[in-house]
């Protein structure tokens, strides 16, 4: 049995970056990813999931748990 990778939820994330006063690229550079993935996210384009790395980088940039990034399925 396969494992779903989890999901982050593109709105909750976008409003982490606002609240931080980041724009994309800011977040993509602090997070060491590329400015497109970081835009495909926060418009939910991969609903395959997510992975675990990408989601604490992200969190970590943000400085939150990751948790607070992830999907209510995911």
């Amino acid at each position: 049995m396969q494992t779903k990778n989890p999901r982050i939820d593109g709105e909750k994330l976008k409003a982490a970056r606002v609240a931080k006063f980041y724009d994309r690229s800011e977040l993509a550079e602090m997070a060491g990813l590329d400015q497109r993935t970081v835009e495909g996210l926060e418009r939910n384009e991969w609903a395959g999931g997510s992975r675990l790395s990408t989601i604490r980088k992200l969190a970590e940039a943000l400085d939150i748990d990751p948790h607070e990034l992830l999907a209510e399925d995911g």
